[in-house]
């Protein structure tokens, strides 16, 4: 397979990037700096190829972190958004398909009956958690170790010693005071959920959690974890927000919490309901939305909320979704990858660990078994690093990280899986 590829465009692009913007990237991660190297910059897409400045096209496995379950460019999207732009751009007033999109939403996800659009991941878990807050009248909230949630201040923090270590920030610029309502306690781990909620269990407001992780690379919960989500919370008064920002509409219809058998108060989206394009959403219960302004007394605004392209790009794609109902096609895709990934490892002696839900996946460098943020930093990220650019060099586009889950859209059948596998074949051998 070709292993020869230039990167002069790119590399003069990220000269040029790096005078004027911080690192060369506006997302840390698009900088390779856990894997080295130089990021190819993106000319173009095309279904389940992605083509750089300098020509060369990649099977792409990163399809925007996640929206893309349709593909680079799927017609319909794409004629949609051009429609959209005919009409205007934006108008900072209600449109007809803002209530279509949130129609489409609350039909798909059960107990979801009433939501807000919002521009970004970010602002919707941040709003879900705001609206937890005013609705009990409790400071605190409990996240999960290598979950993501945003980068809102008072969920930028990682753990301390202990389950009841009051959170310390992550980022440098957020001072402690912001943090200190935050509490983290791993994933996975029912008892330490059950003790953060007996030590102060009355002052806590919600529980956010992704269903399946995708942060610290792909992670499933165990049925005990779950049964505990969706009862230690509702047992102290407390609400459950399931963050399915990066799952809802990709590992099935609608939100993947519910398939789960979790009833949260609240759910947050983003990526496939944008469709490509910047777009959030949060929603839940009506007696908890309606605590939101104009109707109740938690604010929350947003000038871009709900524009018209991101609107009609998502709604494109859930009509697509709700017709092909691609999921089982899908999981039949990520399976042959799954079971071709590890014999390609296997065979070359190489120790790794595929974890995969549905369509998004990750290959650990570990022999033992991933379930939580500490077994995954325990990964060999030199070779990871090696094994991603031994990928790239075979025109493979993974993500430039050990702790960042893969992704499969449409478009990615037996011949894209299959030239992937040999692909991992002669990396694995490689590093």
């Amino acid at each position: 397979m070709e292993n020869h590829r230039t990167m002069e465009r790119s590399r003069q692009w990220m000269d040029r990037a790096r005078r004027v913007i911080p690192g060369g990237v506006n997302s840390p991660v698009r900088a390779l700096k856990s894997v080295g190297g130089t990021p190819f910059f993106a000319a173009s897409g095309e279904g389940a190829w992605i083509r750089d400045e300098d020509g060369n096209r990649y099977l792409d496995y990163v399809l925007s972190w996640g929206p893309l379950i349709l593909g680079h460019r799927h017609p319909e999207v794409v004629q949609a958004v051009r429609q959209a732009l005919d009409e205007g751009v934006s108008y900072g007033a209600p449109t007809a398909r803002e209530v279509l999109l949130a129609e489409a939403i609350c039909d798909a996800i059960p107990g979801m009956d009433m939501v807000r659009l919002v521009s970004s991941g970010t602002e919707a878990t941040m709003s879900a958690v705001r609206v937890a807050r005013g609705f009990t009248g409790r400071p605190k909230v409990v996240k999960f170790e290598g979950c993501y949630h945003g980068h809102a201040d008072f969920l930028l923090v990682r753990a301390g010693s202990g389950a009841l270590t009051f959170g310390t920030p992550d980022s440098a610029g957020v001072p402690p005071e912001f943090a200190m309502h935050t509490l983290t306690v791993p994933y996975n781990d029912p008892e330490a959920l059950e003790r953060v909620f007996r030590e102060v269990g009355g002052e806590i407001a919600a529980v956010i959690v992704e269903p399946v992780v995708g942060n610290m690379g792909v992670v499933a919960p165990t049925p005990r974890f779950l049964e505990a989500l969706d009862s230690v919370p509702r047992r102290h008064g407390a609400l459950l927000i399931v963050d399915e920002v990066m799952t809802g509409f990709r590992l099935r219809w609608g939100a993947v919490g519910s398939h789960l058998g979790l009833h949260p108060d609240l759910v947050t989206l983003g990526k496939v309901v944008g469709g490509g394009l910047p777009l959030g959403a949060y929603g839940g219960r009506r007696e908890v939305m309606e605590q939101v302004s104009p109707l109740g007394a938690v604010y929350q605004a947003g000038t871009l909320s709900g524009n018209p392209l991101s609107v009609a790009a998502g709604l494109a794609t859930l009509e697509v979704l709700g017709r092909l109902q691609p999921y089982d096609a899908l999981e039949a895709a990520g399976a042959r990858l799954e079971a071709g990934l590890r014999e390609a490892a296997r065979e070359a002696g190489v120790p790794v660990t595929v974890n995969r839900v549905g369509s998004m996946f990750t290959v650990f460098f570990s022999p033992d078994p991933v379930g939580n943020l500490d077994e995954a930093r325990r990964c060999d990220t030199g070779r990871f690093g090696a094994w991603f650019h031994r990928m790239r060099d075979r025109g493979i586009s993974l993500p430039p990280s050990q702790f960042e889950a893969a992704f499969l859209s449409i478009h990615h059948g037996p011949e894209e899986v299959d030239r992937t596998i040999e692909a991992a074949r002669e990396a694995f051998r490689a590093v």
